[in-house]
């Protein structure tokens, strides 16, 4: 592991679903500490590219890294410094909103009071100990906040964040993305919302599964398209 390397590089990555190519030689560097937000329509990749990241789908062709961990060697190290906030909460039905994240902590080895901190900041005390199946949507994205709160993560993930969220819920979002960047960690955000994300330093385009060679905002050196720099 290099700890001075990038939080996030992939090399001609490719996944496909059966015959169907998500993902085409992707090729990006994120460096630690940054906030940079992937656009694109609905098909163009977005979704697949982070859950590549996160390990939760694997590359068919190609190698990546975060923070300095192989995405198939490493697996269970990369989703140790990880954490995806995304359209689905990946919350246990049957538990309640503070068992889910208590469940978490004896996973992670995060200190158990957290989780009750965790519930507070996202503003569930009331229903903490009720099951997450009476939930609504948005009650369910506040749990799954609430874990990423909990989890302080090297890398924080986010796949459409602001869906089926109020605007209080919202600006707990973007409070979190602020506190984490402060702290030096990195932020990658998929979602149409881009106009909300004040806090982004640098805008990655994707279309058909690749990252295009444009529009890219900031350091657009860092960007590749196919291996070629943008």
């Amino acid at each position: 592991m290099n700890a001075n390397g990038p939080a996030i590089e992939l090399f001609q990555l490719t996944r496909m679903y059966g015959k169907v190519p998500a993902l085409i030689r992707a090729s990006v560097r994120i460096e630690r500490g940054e906030a940079v937000v992937v656009s694109g329509p609905n098909g163009a990749g977005k979704s697949t590219l982070l859950n590549v990241i996160t390990t939760l789908a694997s590359p068919t062709f190609g190698s990546g890294q975060v923070v300095g961990f192989d995405l198939v060697r490493d697996r269970m190290a990369v989703r140790e410094r990880v954490e995806l906030l995304g359209h689905q909460t990946r919350l246990y039905d049957d538990l309640s909103a503070l068992e889910n994240l208590q469940f978490v902590c004896r996973l992670h080895g995060v200190e158990p009071a957290r989780a009750m901190w965790a519930v507070e900041q996202v503003g569930l005390v009331d229903v903490a100990t009720e099951p997450v199946r009476a939930f609504s949507r948005g009650m369910r994205q506040r749990v799954a906040l609430a874990r990423a709160l909990m989890r302080e993560p090297e890398v924080l993930l986010l796949d459409e964040p602001y869906v089926g969220l109020d605007e209080d819920a919202k600006g707990l979002v973007d409070a979190m993305v602020r506190t984490t960047l402060h702290a030096g960690r990195t932020v990658v955000a998929a979602t149409h919302d881009d106009g909300r994300c004040g806090w982004t330093s640098r805008t990655v385009h994707m279309e058909r599964g690749r990252i295009a060679a444009g529009p890219v905002s900031g350091r657009a050196d860092e960007v590749k398209h196919d291996g070629v720099s943008a």
